[in-house]
Parts: structure tokens; sequence; C-alpha cells
């Protein structure tokens, strides 16, 4: 799951945070030069970005310019290591697309960090620490119901699902909204029934 693999390496960059404080103020890095995002193209194999400047201009675009620019932009390196691309200043973490269908860089603040945390350890989410998410490049999943998911079931499709925003970490209050992503125009809930359930917000 292209989201799941995204998601680990936000999980691993909460779990840094969490254990050490940050290191003294050295040199930063230069930031990427302002731009419009780009249009989501079609969907169909994308191929994600690979030197630092591609992958700092690839999570800038998942969120607007003034959440982007002072977020912190994590990639995973060739190990599976996590490497920092850009020390933050804002409180919110941005990842760059990676290799599936679809584009889906994400930007998350601090409780969608912990959020990822707990999904990517299996744990539940902390308790009363509601989170947000931009994806306006869109999104791939490989499932709607199965968190975990790698690739979808043979019968099945990618879920693909254009420049949205997500609400995290709400519980079970989800009545009255669709959990299928069978519109992808309208808010539809990924994951019900599961405590990773969240709220898909299109903004297109």
């Amino acid at each position: 799951m292209k989201r799941l693999t995204a998601l680990s390496v936000v999980a691993l960059f909460a779990a840094a945070c969490s254990q050490a404080a940050p290191p003294p103020a050295q040199q930063a890095a230069a930031p990427a030069p302002a731009a419009a995002p780009a249009p989501a193209p079609t969907v169909g194999p994308v191929a994600p970005p690979t030197t630092d400047s591609e992958m700092i201009k690839s999570a800038m675009s998942a969120a607007p310019e003034a959440i982007s620019k002072d977020a912190t932009i994590i990639t995973m390196d060739e190990k599976g290591a996590m490497k920092t691309l850009k020390t933050g200043t804002n409180g919110w973490t941005c990842m760059p697309d990676g290799p599936s269908p679809g584009l889906d860089p994400m930007c998350l603040d601090t409780n969608g960090a912990e959020w990822a945390m707990a999904w990517m350890t299996h744990k539940d989410p902390p308790k009363d620490k509601m989170g947000f998410g931009y994806m306006l490049m869109g999104g791939s999943d490989a499932s709607n119901t199965d968190p975990f998911a790698t690739k979808p079931n043979a019968a099945d499709k990618w879920v693909d699902t254009g420049p949205h925003v997500m609400i995290l970490n709400i519980g079970d209050k989800f009545a009255g909204y669709a959990t299928t992503p069978g519109n992808a125009k309208t808010p539809y809930v990924m994951f019900p029934g599961t405590p990773y359930a969240h709220l898909m917000i299109p903004v297109k």
C-alpha cells in the first residue's frame, strides 16, 4: 500500500522526535522555490522523484504553501532508513511521492503523525488527539477497508482518490458518511470499523 509506505516514514520520524530533543540549528537547507502545485496526472504508473530537490518539491506539493514551506520534509533512503531532507519549524511533516499507481505525497500535523505511528505499529491511536492531513495531489490505496493491505485483492483495483484532505483520529463519529469511495467527489470514510478510520474530503 503506497500510503502505508509513506506513513512508515512519518512513524519513524515521530518516534525519533519523541525520543530525542531536536539538535541545535545548523545551516538550513535551501527551500524549494515556491510554485503552484502541478495538476495531478491521470491514474496510472507515475515515476517517483529521485533527487533531493525533486523530493522536496514533491513533498511540498501535498499541502498549501503556507503549510509546506515551513514543514519538515522526510523520506526513506534505499536502506529503508528515515532521511530528513529539510528541517521545519511549524510542526508539520511532509513526504514525497513514492512508487505506486498515481501520485500521493502527504503532509500531516503533529497529531496526524502520532496517529500514523499508531497505525504503523498496530496500536490504538492516542485518545482525544484529532489529526489533519493534506494530500492535494491525490492518493493511491490498496484497499478502503484493510488498513494493512499492500496490494489490491485479485478482483479489486487500487483506490485512487483525487486531491483531498483527511480528518484523522475522531473515533467512530462518521454517521451519515459513505463507507465506500463510490463517488470520489464527496466525503467518505476510509478503513471504516477500524481504529484507523478517517474521513477523506475531496477538495476538487
